[in-house]
């Protein structure tokens, strides 16, 4: 899996997909000038129970449906090759470790983010696919994003778009994926401070918060836990203020287009 990857390259892929509950999604752009354009857009619905997001479970369980889905929705962007992935956060387990000396070799730092991670992993870590990248610089460490998924469910999704005659060069969440845009948008003027991305789909929220574009916190909570969404903003707020010696947000933003998660 890719974390915080870079779509926006020239060289990366030049369509997406995005594999949600109730729907398949897709757009693909050029290159004109410099900045990327748009060029196809199409969403083709899913019925419920095809696709269920899962850490330790079959997420694709009704391939034939979820399989017809993305062949329309390539038809319309003209049959790519090369796919950007967007899976949803429940999917994988994210967090957020921090080490005071960093290997300096890769395998030995792969070592590491493994054994670090493998007490709080849902699975064996031998069945997991892990990515990180370096997050924030403190005087205490150095911070690492990890992401975790089991392999299996990482390939169920590779595997339905290979069926479609496409390859995912990049897989990703789909909030990273937001945080990314967020960040793309604001280009060399990013506003400096911190601030929280709420984004809500039909079976999970999740919450991001970042300072200036360092991730320092997340937490997805699907549609099924207790709670209302504002109570999840609530606590981590609440987490920010004591916890990670927040002054108050510059901005926060709300995406998505899915359900409440709990009652109102």
């Amino acid at each position: 899996m890719s974390i915080f990857s870079s779509f926006g390259q020239a060289s990366g892929p030049t369509a997406a997909v995005e594999l949600a509950q109730h729907r398949v999604s897709g757009a693909s752009l050029e290159w004109r000038g410099g900045q990327a354009t748009i060029t196809a857009y199409a969403v083709q619905p899913l019925a419920a129970g095809a696709l269920n997001a899962s850490l330790t479970t079959a997420n694709i369980l009704d391939r034939p449906a979820v399989a017809g889905a993305l062949d329309r929705v390539l038809d319309h962007l003209g049959r790519p090759r090369r796919l950007a992935l967007v899976v949803p956060d429940s999917m994988a387990k994210v967090s957020l470790v921090r080490f005071e000396h960093v290997p300096a070799r890769t395998q030995d730092l792969d070592q590491l983010v493994r054994w670090q991670i493998r007490k709080s992993a849902p699975f064996p870590i031998e069945e997991a696919q892990v990515s990180y990248v370096a997050g924030q610089r403190a005087s205490d460490g150095q911070e690492f994003i990890v992401t975790i998924a089991r392999r299996e469910i990482v390939r169920e999704y590779e595997d339905v778009c290979a069926a479609a005659g496409a390859h995912a060069g990049i897989v990703d969440l789909a909030t990273f994926n937001v945080i990314n845009t967020a960040l793309a948008l604001a280009g060399s003027s990013t506003e400096a401070g911190d601030w929280l991305l709420v984004n809500v789909a039909a079976d999970f929220a999740s919450l991001a918060i970042l300072r200036n574009s360092n991730l320092i916190f997340f937490r997805n909570r699907s549609s099924a836990s207790d709670g209302t969404l504002a109570d999840l903003v609530h606590q981590t707020a609440m987490y920010y203020v004591d916890r990670l010696s927040g002054a108050g947000f510059a901005r926060v933003m709300l995406t998505g287009g899915g359900a409440e998660v709990g009652e109102a």
